[in-house]
């Protein structure tokens, strides 16, 4: 019996492939080789690739809303714990997939999923003293250190476990410590402790935006 297809049929068997082929090797090909149908089939549902990207990353806003529902800080909670628990939750989910934050990264949502949270958060900055324009910066600036750290960390680490395979930071180390020693020594810092690093990074940026955001 052949496969019938819809969009969220395809949309979790992206999902699943993204973590065997990366998104380079992601196509509509591949994706109509699994799902046993031909490539012209998917037309019908997404006219690009872009278009498959809108859908997967707005699934994956889906999942990540439903579990910041389920981790969010209590109403009573800080703006700056409220920022902190939502760019764990998205550097969280983004990482349950490899090259996740590239897919992210630029898509457009095809629902309205994440303008609830988007409310829910401006409603609580304002509620904290800051203009709807002040809040929009503090959560962008939080989002975009988020995106890009993972972006990095999972060049690193392409899949949801382990580290690039041909990326040795002893034989890194080697090479560049005759000329550049300190260099040599840091990429054990740079090329690791991503869960520390970026707590501190977060921690770093939440700590200046209210100074930074409210000075005259």
């Amino acid at each position: 019996m052949a496969t019938r297809l819809d969009q969220a049929l395809v949309v979790d068997t992206a999902l699943r492939l993204l973590n065997e082929t990366g998104l380079d090797g992601l196509t509509l090909r591949r994706i109509a080789k699994e799902l046993d149908v031909q490539a012209p089939a998917l037309y019908w549902h997404f006219k690009n690739k872009q278009a498959l990207l809108d859908a997967m990353a707005t699934a994956m806003m889906r999942r990540m809303v439903a579990e910041a529902d389920t981790l969010a800080a209590g109403p009573s909670a800080s703006w700056q714990q409220w920022i902190t628990d939502a760019c764990r939750t998205l550097r969280g989910t983004l990482l349950d997939y490899r090259d996740g934050a590239k897919v992210f990264s630029g898509s457009r949502f095809t629902d309205t999923t994440h303008a609830g949270p988007l409310e829910k958060y401006l409603r609580f900055f304002r509620e904290s003293g800051f203009t709807v324009a002040q809040g929009v910066n503090a959560y962008t600036t939080a989002y975009h250190f988020t995106i890009g750290f993972v972006i990095e960390e999972q060049g690193m680490r392409p899949g949801p476990d382990g580290r690039r395979g041909n990326f040795d930071l002893a034989e890194r180390e080697a090479w560049l410590a005759p000329d550049h020693p300190l260099a040599a020594e840091a990429g054990w810092e740079l090329f690791g402790n991503y869960e520390e690093r970026f707590e501190l990074g977060l921690r770093a940026i939440v700590a200046g935006l209210e100074h930074t955001l409210r000075s005259p």
